[in-house]
């Protein structure tokens, strides 16, 4: 029996490709597959836009469209580089659109203090040339997760706060400007969470004479994640507000759970779809909080809401067959800002990567994308032959990452835990032409590396004792897989195929 690195780990890679490049899979319930927490909705025309959390990963926010709910695909992101006043965590931007313009209300750390508040920013276009406005709501120690509303011809905007204080947290609201840029008058409170279980990510309906403000209660991330969807309504937009004594209203089922944060799109006058996030049971933290889609309906006037008990599922899964031959790279590559200044070029069938790293990081550069299941066969072929480590990597962050690669003329299985590089295992291969690595995963229970050069057979690459790699998640977001550069500044890695199988 070959020898296995148990990874406990689940990573597949989901890339806008032309549909002659792909094959299908089944998939099960999410609408937009992988890491894609914190979701809000828009509808323009006969168009819907979708954004989401995208935490560490530049560039910020992905979008995604879609026509029927159900099948989407990513067209950009909100900003290419961060606003100057930011840090990092970037998360729950909420939609809005005043006359022509589209808004997008999000939170980030501010950079002098690193303290989490609300900033917005306004474009023509609802998936990309986004102009930021910087911060719009300061408040406390923390001001998180903005949704906008109307009512009777005032914009307010609605926030979390207190969720770092020794007290309740609560959802306070402020009059908006006309323009959407500027706080009016006095915070108010519209919920307090007196029993002290969380409460954040709301969202606003108004009918039948009742305001119904929806709230994720719980934790929202990590294996001990306890998330789930409750209401609670009033017959005014500022409170008192009546908690719904049946709550919660949307929870875990046989396939999801941690269900929380989203925003609505009307169906029609009693039908609403729901886009928020969950994890899913088998690949959890390591497919992350994906988008998906649930129905919500009043089964009488004036009653309270239900959600269906089914998750609506999107479209199948896509593998993937990349020969870098298109003039720019993918929109679906993503990098952590905070420790990696990658520079991507692709051309004539090879995708260039090298770049610079911050002082301390041990990992390098890895181009990433979102992890959608648990059982995959992720393969590269190596072009070039240099100095530098170019292959294929699992990277949670700086300091916790693992993967496969080349270098002079060894193939090298590498390690960084605790922000300690190690070599796991290591073998010759010829410099006289391209190398080929595959990482391989099995239900999310074991990993194996591989190489190959020619028409060869794959060879296993091992290390003498299995890995435990629980340490690649992080709290809030889940590793990602990518292609990898380590060297300096003269090097590249030059990559001429990339391919996904999903088992």
């Amino acid at each position: 029996m070959k020898p296995f690195i148990s990874c406990l780990l689940s990573v597949v890679l989901l890339f806008a490709l032309k549909p002659s490049s792909l094959q299908a899979q089944q998939k099960d319930g999410a609408v937009i597959a992988g890491d894609f927490a914190d979701p809000s909705i828009i509808k323009s025309g006969n168009t819907y836009y979708a954004v989401g959390t995208s935490s560490e990963w530049a560039p910020h926010f992905p979008v995604y469209t879609s026509t029927d709910l159900k099948s989407w695909k990513q067209t950009g992101y909100i900003f290419d580089k961060a606003p100057a006043w930011t840090s990092g965590s970037f998360w729950a931007p909420e939609y809005y659109k005043i006359n022509d313009t589209y808004y997008i209300y999000y939170t980030a750390r501010r950079k002098s203090d690193n303290t989490s508040f609300i900033g917005v920013a306004t474009s023509k276009y609802p998936d990309r040339g986004f102009t930021d406005h910087g911060i719009i709501v300061e408040f406390g120690k923390e001001a998180i997760d903005a949704f906008i509303i109307k009512d009777n011809g005032q914009l307010y905007i609605t926030f979390k706060a207190y969720g770092l204080d020794d007290r309740p947290i609560e959802i306070l609201g402020s009059k908006l400007s006309a323009d959407g840029l500027k706080l009016e008058g006095e915070t108010f409170s519209l919920l307090k969470d007196e029993s002290r279980i969380g409460m954040e990510g709301q969202s606003i309906i108004k009918k039948d004479g009742y305001y119904y403000l929806f709230y994720s209660a719980g934790n929202c991330c990590g294996v001990q994640c306890s998330y789930n969807v409750r209401v609670a309504r009033s017959k005014n937009f500022k409170g008192p507000y009546e908690v719904y004594g049946n709550n919660p209203i949307l929870t875990e089922n046989d396939n999801w759970k941690c269900m929380g944060h989203g925003t609505f799109v009307k169906i029609n006058d009693n039908k609403y779809e729901y886009l928020h996030h969950a994890y899913n049971k088998k690949s959890t933290v390591f497919t992350g909080r994906q988008g998906l889609l649930s129905e919500l309906s009043w089964p009488k006037k004036g009653g309270w809401p239900v959600f269906k008990p089914q998750v609506i599922a999107g479209p199948a899964v896509s593998n993937i067959n990349e020969t870098f031959t298109a003039a720019k790279p993918g929109k679906y590559w993503q990098w952590d800002f905070r420790n990696s200044w990658p520079v991507v070029k692709q051309q004539k069938g090879v995708l260039h990567l090298s770049g610079k790293v911050k002082a301390g990081n041990e990992t390098g550069i890895v181009l990433t994308a979102r992890p959608v299941s648990g059982s995959f066969e992720m393969t590269t072929t190596v072009a070039n032959h240099n100095e530098a480590l170019k292959g294929l990597a699992f990277y949670g962050d700086a300091n916790a990452a693992i993967g496969i690669g080349t270098s002079g003329d060894k193939v090298i299985l590498w390690q960084v835990k605790d922000n300690k590089y190690t070599i796991l295992a290591e073998t010759k291969a010829a410099t006289s032409s391209p190398v080929q690595l595959k990482l391989s995963l099995n239900n999310s229970t074991t990993c194996s590396f591989f190489y190959k050069q020619g028409t060869g057979e794959w060879k296993p690459l091992t290390s003498t004792t299995p890995i435990d790699i629980n340490f690649l998640p992080q709290w809030d977001r889940s590793p990602r897989a990518g292609l990898h550069f380590k060297g300096n500044a003269t090097e590249e890695a030059q990559f001429s195929a990339f391919g996904v199988v999903n088992k």
